[in-house]
């Protein structure tokens, strides 16, 4: 699809308009269990009261599940000022309070050792210069600090796209697009050698990583 290739080219360039509201509309009928998940995660390496940094939020729902979960202080920074409206929507709906502001992790808008967490999901591959996002992530990372980054792999087997797909998409044309969508996104993925490398380039020296369905659970610790 040439909106992928263009993507891929120019990187770093937000989910807007319909596309933006569809996926706001698709996660919350069918991925928010999934958020649910990521938040209980997030919520057993943190305490009330700590920081957290959700990059890259798209429509807010991992942040908003947090926010219900403990007395955390939680930012999402999204490049897109569409999803940063959508979010702000989503949050007072739930009435929940998180702040939602439009940013870039690879020049993030903090002081050093603002944040206890930071947590990405589905967006590191798209990122323009993804080592400089690492560093920025330690930068504003506080001392014992985690960062937590899942997304999708490079060498998914066919299988667990097909499962992958058939959870998150009606029967039909939108089965179709979804998965033609995943097959181009699985494209711009990394491979797990790939990941060491960038990491090795920053300063974080301690990482795990666990595959997981299509993708990563990349722990990286200061």
């Amino acid at each position: 699809m040439a909106i992928f290739s263009f993507i891929r080219k120019y990187k770093d360039l937000g989910i807007t308009g319909s596309f933006a509201r569809w996926y706001d509309k698709n996660t919350r009928e069918t991925r928010l269990a999934e958020m649910r998940e990521y938040a209980k995660e997030v919520a057993k390496h943190i305490k009330d009261g700590s920081t957290v940094l959700e990059v890259a939020p798209g429509p807010g729902y991992m942040s908003i599940e947090l926010a219900k979960m403990g007395g955390f202080n939680i930012t999402g920074m999204d490049i897109s000022p569409d999803f940063v409206e959508i979010c702000k929507i989503n949050a007072k709906r739930e009435n929940v309070n998180v702040t939602f502001l439009e940013g870039n992790v690879s020049a993030a808008p903090f002081p050093e050792n603002t944040f206890n967490f930071i947590f990405c999901s589905a967006a590191f591959k798209n990122f323009k210069e993804p080592v400089l996002a690492l560093r920025e992530m330690h930068r504003v990372l506080k001392k014992d600090g985690i960062c937590l980054i899942v997304d999708m792999r490079r060498d998914v087997s066919k299988h667990s796209l097909e499962e992958e797909v058939g959870k998150i998409s009606k029967p039909g044309f939108e089965r179709f697009w979804v998965k033609r969508t995943f097959k181009n996104l699985a494209k711009n993925a990394y491979l797990k050698d790939e990941l060491i490398e960038m990491i090795n380039q920053t300063s974080f020296t301690k990482r795990e990583i666990i595959e997981a369905g299509i993708g990563f659970y990349v722990y990286l610790y200061k």
